[in-house]
């Protein structure tokens, strides 16, 4: 009996770490010379749950921004903790994608799984186009084709990417800023469309896992997740 109440804490314990992710927050687009502020948050966008710094899994709020400019090396941005989200800001120099990039790795195990929280966001600064995927530095991304501005009832097209490739016949998870959630599953292509109805803030999330072996601080693992997101703002 004590070890079928243990299966289910800990399937309840698993399932709530799978609903929350972290997400980066700014406006997608920026002028040259002008300082532009990002935020970063925890927690389960749909139902406006931002977590407390305080209270985010493991060392999640050790996590490391980085920014990608157009011809340059990423560099690392400066974080300061607020009372639920980290603030961080750059100022643009030139036209161009500039990419914003979390990727790290929970020290603490959830059982015996390993959880990797990624996040991007892109910036143009200039004539808004397609994004240029291959300058995304991270293993997993989801993210709006385009860099255009947004309406409602108009549609958009996403793209997921697994290790530089499409994620193909995979779930996607649209949060809207309505806490309305629907869950599309991609083409062959790695790509959904989708129309919002509501303006706002939404919220993109794909994740993987595998079934794999090795040591994560000390600890054994069996399986790895990985989850990433993005964000993106439509107006009427």
């Amino acid at each position: 009996m004590k070890s079928l109440l243990f299966a289910f804490l800990f399937t309840l314990a698993t399932g709530q770490l799978f609903a929350h992710a972290l997400w980066i927050e700014t406006a997608t687009s920026g002028k040259s010379g002008k300082q532009h502020e990002v935020k970063v948050y925890y927690g389960e966008y749909a139902t406006n749950e931002r977590e407390e710094i305080t209270k985010w899994y493991s060392d999640v709020k050790d996590f490391t921004l980085w920014l990608s400019a157009p011809g340059k090396e990423k560099i690392k941005l400066t974080t300061t903790a607020g009372s639920n989200f980290y603030t961080a800001s750059f100022t643009p120099e030139a036209e161009g994608q500039y990419i914003l990039t979390v990727s790290h790795e929970a020290k603490e195990l959830g059982g015996t799984t390993k959880y990797e929280f990624l996040s991007s966001a892109i910036v143009t600064v200039g004539k808004a186009g397609s994004v240029d995927q291959a300058a995304i530095p991270v293993t997993l991304s989801v993210y709006t084709a385009e860099t255009k501005s947004y309406k409602t009832n108009a549609p958009v097209q996403i793209k997921a990417m697994a290790g530089g490739k499409p994620l193909a016949k995979k779930a996607i998870s649209v949060f809207s800023p309505e806490g309305w959630t629907k869950e599309v599953t991609t083409d062959e292509n790695g790509v959904i469309t989708f129309k919002p109805i509501w303006p706002g803030r939404y919220v993109l999330e794909v994740s993987t896992s595998e079934k794999t072996t090795g040591d994560h601080h000390g600890k054994a693992y069996t399986a790895a997740w990985q989850g990433a997101t993005s964000s993106f703002e439509v107006s009427k």
